[in-house]
């Protein structure tokens, strides 16, 4: 009886707890980020300090390299995914077109589909509309943050914290889990200890693993389409190279998403050939 109400209100504990962590998630979040960067690159900075370089500075040196990496990688990014969604978008209309005088008479012969219930005038009008009202990406991004004084508040803070929290997280880590291990009661603490070894290893290597495996992937498929000739190569790589963390769902959404955009932008079925070959 009494372990039945222990579990009850350790459940109990539990569910409080998510409900606090999610109603606080605005407040937590960079704090979590700042939590992940820091545990990342710890292992580098304790290697620095092998090599007889001071903490502080092999924090700064870590620091500086993650930073430099999460701000130059969009600065790099993001024009070439503009230009490449402008190419998409502006491409539009002839995919509609090859849409009505290819696809949708194909369909009515073999299928018995009315053309006629699909407006594609009118599908076509909405979407140039809408392109043309939305702008680029960058200017989105940006146009929204100045319009939401809340939004540009939690901006700024974050952009403030974020680093400032990560460096003296990285600084002081090992300091913190000292911290956390003389909490452990002394009866558990060998298992307690253990156990987070362990964990601990598997989840540093699982981490960068999958992420050296998303880059590596994204890396590939958008080398790969650009060499065979898709226009948005990069966009399609990308994605396909970060959905990759779930089994097999990376290369089915990469070589549908990439043979749909091949096939509108040649028309040519053969020109899927190399998209086969690229996945």
């Amino acid at each position: 009886m009494i372990a039945d109400s222990y579990k009850w209100f350790v459940l109990a504990g539990l569910l409080v707890s998510g409900w606090l962590v999610y109603l606080l998630s605005p407040i937590l979040t960079p704090f979590l980020f700042s939590a992940l960067l820091a545990y990342l690159g710890d292992p580098l900075v304790d290697r620095l300090e092998a090599r007889r370089l001071s903490r502080t500075l092999s924090v700064v040196v870590v620091f500086v390299m993650i930073f430099s990496i999460v701000l130059l990688v969009p600065l790099l990014l993001l024009p070439v995914i503009e230009t490449q969604l402008a190419v998409l978008i502006k491409a539009v209309p002839v995919y509609i077109d090859w849409i009505t005088e290819k696809l949708l008479p194909g369909m009515q012969s073999r299928l018995g589909v009315d053309p006629s219930s699909f407006d594609v005038e009118k599908a076509k009008a909405t979407l140039m509309a809408n392109w043309q009202e939305a702008g680029g990406l960058a200017a989105n991004v940006i146009g929204y943050v100045s319009r939401s004084g809340m939004a540009m508040l939690v901006w700024l803070a974050n952009i403030v914290l974020v680093p400032v929290i990560t460096f003296y997280l990285l600084r002081d880590w090992d300091h913190f889990m000292s911290a956390i291990h003389d909490l452990l009661p002394r009866a558990v603490e060998p298992t307690v200890a253990n156990l987070a070894r362990e964990s601990d290893a598997h989840l540093a290597a699982f981490l960068r693993g999958q992420f050296m495996v998303m880059l590596s992937l994204a890396v590939i498929y958008s080398i790969g389409l650009g060499m065979a000739g898709l226009k948005t190569a990069l966009l399609i790589g990308l994605l396909a190279g970060l959905v990759s963390f779930v089994p097999y769902l990376g290369v089915i959404v990469g070589i549908v998403t990439a043979s749909v955009a091949m096939l509108f932008q040649t028309q040519d079925l053969m020109q899927l050939i190399p998209i086969a070959i690229v996945f």
